[in-house]
């Protein structure tokens, strides 16, 4: 076609096939209503259109919409259209390239699924205020899309699951009301969030997938906090990644885990530590003052003092004298085997959750 081809207000019972076309101008469906219930209402595999593909106000479907490896080179709008196939996948939209919007929100409503895996789009996906519905199934498939800018803020939260591994959403815009129930962000990657919330609040986002511990969707969400300059946004979201992990490990060892992120919170809580051994050291200073152990050398030893006599147990790499000249005994021998333990276990957390800190950042 050398131009425009309108067909608004058309109504075709059957399917409707223009796959392969190349239109040099607009394709325009306002209004019109296609239906083939058992099969495809609308194939147009393939074409090629050098101006805007519109399907609003008004276009009704009933059966799949084919647009699968579609070049368009201005927008494609759905705005206002009703697409029904119900338990099967209502518009196809496979390896689409878009040099401006893909526009599947304002008023769309969808009975079925929507697949648009391998899709380009130049500018901005949006699926504000669609109303989408396939339930038990895949409701919205965007696996390896690739957008500028995604919009996510549905009418009310789309019923099925969202699949988004591999994709690039760009500048990420959504809201915790919409958010569906089931979404799968592994590989996803993501610019900006426009709306970034707090880390607890985007936690609940990621745990939505049912795959299990995947460690990329944390990486990714703490590089965004990282760039907006959250960095106490980002140390949640990691600490919450390893607490996941955590508990996909053998119980023998979660222990290890639990001990490291009761000290240090993984690294990633570092005050921890300092808090720590303030506690050791007023509880051993407390019971030495009370309780103070003999000198092993008596007349040569230094004047004993509670305080430094407990930090020469927590602190194993410095000395100030005092546990080398007197011996507790008892309750306060046990008492300095417990500090001194308590310190090594406490140091080994601190290095290995600072180390893992540093690796991460």
């Amino acid at each position: 076609m050398g131009g425009d081809v309108l067909c608004t207000n058309l109504a075709v019972q059957g399917g409707f096939r223009v796959s392969g076309a190349s239109i040099d101008g607009e394709f325009d469906l306002e209004g019109a209503s296609l239906s083939n219930p058992d099969g495809n209402a609308l194939d147009a595999y393939h074409v090629q259109i050098t101006e805007d593909f519109t399907f609003h106000p008004g276009f009704r479907a009933e059966g799949r919409i084919i647009l699968s490896g579609a070049v368009v080179s201005a927008a494609i709008g759905f705005c206002g259209a009703v697409l029904n196939n119900a338990g099967d996948v209502a518009l196809e939209a496979v390896d689409v390239h878009v040099t401006r919007n893909f526009d599947l929100g304002r008023g769309l409503a969808v009975n079925g699924g929507i697949q648009l895996d391998g899709s380009n789009i130049g500018t901005q996906l949006s699926f504000r205020d669609i109303t989408l519905t396939h339930p038990g199934e895949t409701a919205l498939s965007l696996r390896m899309t690739q957008a500028r800018e995604t919009d996510l803020r549905t009418q009310r939260p789309i019923d099925g699951t969202v699949d988004a591994r591999n994709a690039h959403l760009g500048t990420l815009y959504d809201t915790p009301d919409t958010w569906p129930a089931d979404i799968r962000l592994t590989e996803t990657t993501y610019d900006a969030l426009a709306s970034p919330l707090a880390a607890a609040e985007r936690l609940d986002w990621l745990r939505r997938g049912a795959e299990g511990y995947v460690p990329q969707p944390y990486e990714q969400l703490a590089a965004v906090y990282r760039r907006l300059g959250h960095e106490d946004e980002a140390r949640t979201v990691l600490l919450a990644k390893q607490r996941h992990r955590r508990a996909t490990l053998p119980p023998h060892i979660r222990v290890w885990g639990y001990i490291q992120d009761t000290t240090v919170g993984y690294g990633y809580r570092p005050l921890r530590a300092g808090l720590w051994l303030m506690a050791l050291l007023s509880c051993g200073a407390i019971f030495f003052a009370v309780h103070s152990p003999a000198p092993l050398e008596a007349g040569k030893a230094p004047p004993f003092n509670a305080v430094f006599y407990t930090l020469d147990l927590l602190v194993p790499i410095i000395t100030f004298g005092q546990e080398a000249a007197f011996a507790p005994r008892g309750i306060g021998q046990w008492l300095a085997y417990g500090l001194t333990a308590a310190s090594w276990v406490l140091a080994t957390t601190v290095t290995a959750g600072i180390s893992r800190a540093i690796t991460r950042q």
